[in-house]
């Protein structure tokens, strides 16, 4: 993914999954698709408990070094 959209979300009382839907419907309405890929900050999976890849209805949700705590990258994987 090269081109994407940058969003913030650092409210605690969310799930990763339920900031994730946000920032795609946000993305959906902003571009007139939907994103399928999502990188997160590492450490937003410790936090959770979970490990590797994670689903979110249909954006896949990846751990990326580059991107700041709270902060979502999304948009359409390269393939």
């Amino acid at each position: 993914m090269k081109v994407g959209l940058l969003w913030f979300d650092d409210d605690p009382r969310k799930q990763l999954e339920e900031k994730v839907l946000r920032a795609a419907t946000h993305y959906e309405r902003k571009y007139g698709q939907p994103p399928d890929l999502c990188f997160v900050h590492p450490s937003t999976f410790n936090g959770n408990g979970k490990k590797g890849r994670l689903r979110a209805n249909g954006v896949e949700i990846r751990p990326g070094r580059s991107i700041l705590p709270d902060h979502f990258w999304l948009g359409i994987s390269d393939k």
